[in-house]
């Protein structure tokens, strides 16, 4: 047993959790208090939306569980629901709406074009932050037993939470569907992992588990015919088709299996239907691992396999969220494919993704709510960044001494690596320079990474800030509080040193990207690359300030001392850099 002692307080714009354990018997225990996971269940209702408002608001009742996404579908019969939050409340939050599925869906009564085998067909767990997959498959056990204990819901343990290889496939363990759960559920091999062995007929099975992160994804064609549908996703598929002999018949091995001839895309199952609220069919794909078929490689693959039987694709929809990764990576293959620049920011990459796999086809695809980080973001508090320009400034002029001088420094690093960026890109379209398009691309793609840190630490200057007070903030009464206290103080502190020092390493960085492109960029804008150069130095500074001030109570910290003796090397340095650049500008307008 591990005792802790928690204290929890309001800082400016978060809660800081500090734990500590004076009595400490089991060393194994591992605080998931902030670990993230998400929920992705996936109800048999896509039509009644008062049934599908009564599951998530369930969901919403649960303190720590934030819903992100309802995705119901007509043709499907079914409804996508994404939630994310500490382990503890999505497993509470999916219990609840499991029990309110189970109360409101009559499987007898269901029919839609997805396969399904339960009122609550399937609900995977998906590690996001601070836990593994072995402890995320831990929790699914958890939830799959009480789901099976307290409602009498059969439940199959599947992929990572999988007791055995032949259940770890999600299709697999749907084989079947409803209509074959009575029969199914009776033999020795497909006991339920939990719950009754016997065909509960209203709410059926419902699979548990954990699982990677699944881009649901719907390519579109230009036909009504399921039959040619399916052929291109059998085209695509990892598993592919049952191979046929020379008078058509499926083939067989030596043990009467069928053999099958493997697709062209690992990770991928998929399946063509019609989907009549759209009078259109589509290869509907689950790629299991976007870092092995990534979302442009799939629609890409589609295209190819459909012209050549042919068809023509005529757009694609994502079927609950996606990560913000995928959509850049899209965005990026198709402006290489161009031969444009790729050192644009996100926004503009998440546009090109959707215009070019014609995402918004059959829906407007808004990216605050389809994208996962963008929506967690969007759950939580504003950011500074988030803000309007006359809003930062007026909030900056404000009585609170947050945000200060380091989150302008950081912000003023950010504004001098993207007008080195600008230039890359000007330099990456300047007419008779095609053949360097490439060159330019790189260096505005490096710059790209230095603005969105920096921006990033516009908001952590500003809540190391905010730890600081809070910890300050704690109570002082017993040695034990005063050690409590101490320790976090001095935790916080150095925490706001390491912030701006990051602050300085970037805008430092950034020199070399200002240095460039006056040298060799577009020379109608080498005056852009100096104001670069002085938002730098003015970056490296500030933040230096910031360093020097918050270390005055740590003189004898190690790691601390070697800090300010980087920063004061490179605050010298600084001065040598933007005057170099300075010269070189000067040098080119005279």
């Amino acid at each position: 047993m591990q005792i802790y002692k928690t204290y929890r307080f309001r800082g400016a714009s978060y809660y800081l959790l500090i734990t500590f354990a004076p009595v400490i018997q089991n060393t194994d225990m591992k605080d998931l208090s902030n670990a993230i996971i998400e929920c992705v269940p996936n109800f048999s209702e896509g039509r009644n939306m008062d049934i599908i408002k009564q599951i998530t608001d369930e969901v919403e009742k649960v303190e720590g569980a934030t819903l992100l996404d309802v995705d119901p579908g007509k043709a499907t019969n079914r409804t996508v629901v994404t939630f994310v939050g500490n382990p503890e409340a999505v497993i509470e939050a999916a219990f609840q709406a499991i029990k309110k599925a189970g109360e409101l869906i009559d499987m007898r009564n269901h029919k839609g074009e997805h396969p399904r085998m339960g009122a609550t067909d399937v609900c995977p767990l998906i590690p996001i932050s601070g836990i593994t997959m072995e402890e995320t498959a831990a929790f699914a056990k958890k939830l799959g037993k009480r789901v099976g204990d307290e409602l009498g819901i059969p439940v199959y343990l599947y992929e990572h939470a999988a007791g055995a290889d032949y259940r770890r496939n999600l299709a697999d363990i749907r084989s079947g569907e409803y209509e074959g759960i009575a029969d199914k559920i009776t033999k020795a091999d497909w006991k339920p992992d939990y719950g009754p062995a016997q065909f509960n007929a209203k709410s059926g099975n419902t699979a548990i588990g954990a699982r990677e992160f699944l881009i649901a994804y719907n390519v579109n064609l230009n036909t009504t015919s399921t039959r040619r549908a399916n052929s291109v996703a059998f085209d695509v598929r990892e598993k592919g088709r049952t191979k046929k002999d020379t008078k058509g018949k499926p083939m067989k091995d030596s043990n009467g299996e069928l053999v099958w001839e493997p697709g062209l895309l690992k990770n991928v199952k998929g399946i063509g239907w019609y989907i009549e609220e759209y009078g259109i069919a589509q290869i509907s794909m689950n790629l299991t691992n976007m870092n092995i078929t990534p979302l442009h490689v799939a629609f890409n693959t589609v295209c190819e396999r459909a012209t050549a039987r042919g068809l023509r694709v005529t757009g694609s929809e994502l079927v609950g969220l996606v990560p913000l990764q995928a959509m850049l990576e899209a965005g990026k293959y198709f402006l290489r494919k161009q031969q444009r620049s790729v050192g644009v920011g996100d926004a503009e990459l998440v546009r090109i993704a959707i215009k070019s796999m014609g995402l918004d086809e059959l829906a407007p695809f808004d990216p605050q709510k389809k994208i996962i980080e963008y929506a967690m973001q969007n759950a939580n508090a504003k950011k500074l960044v988030g803000m309007t320009l006359d809003k930062f400034a007026l909030e900056t002029a404000s009585e609170s001494p947050a945000p200060g001088g380091g989150s302008i420094a950081a912000y003023c690093g950010a504004l001098g690596a993207a007008l080195g960026t600008m230039v890359a890109n000007l330099s990456s379209h300047k007419k008779g320079w095609d053949e360097r398009w490439e060159e330019f691309s790189n260096y505005a793609e490096q710059g790209q990474e230095i603005v969105k840190e920096m921006l990033h630490l516009v908001d952590e200057d500003t809540n190391a800030f905010n730890q600081i007070m809070t910890a300050f903030g704690l109570p002082k009464g017993s040695d034990e509080e005063k050690a409590i206290r101490k320790a976090a103080v001095g935790a916080a502190t150095i925490n706001a040193i390491k912030v701006p020092y990051r602050t300085m390493q970037l805008a430092y960085q950034s020199f070399d990207l200002a240095k460039a492109m006056a040298e060799i960029g577009n020379p109608n804008s080498v005056s852009d690359a100096g104001v670069g150069a002085l938002c730098a130095r003015a970056a490296v500074k500030g933040a230096f300030l910031n360093v020097i001030i918050n270390a005055q109570s740590l003189k004898d910290n190690a790691e601390i001392k070697e800090i300010v003796e980087n920063a004061r090397l490179m605050n010298e340095a600084a001065d040598r850099m933007e005057q170099e650049i300075w010269t070189i500008v000067q040098g080119k307008i005279k």
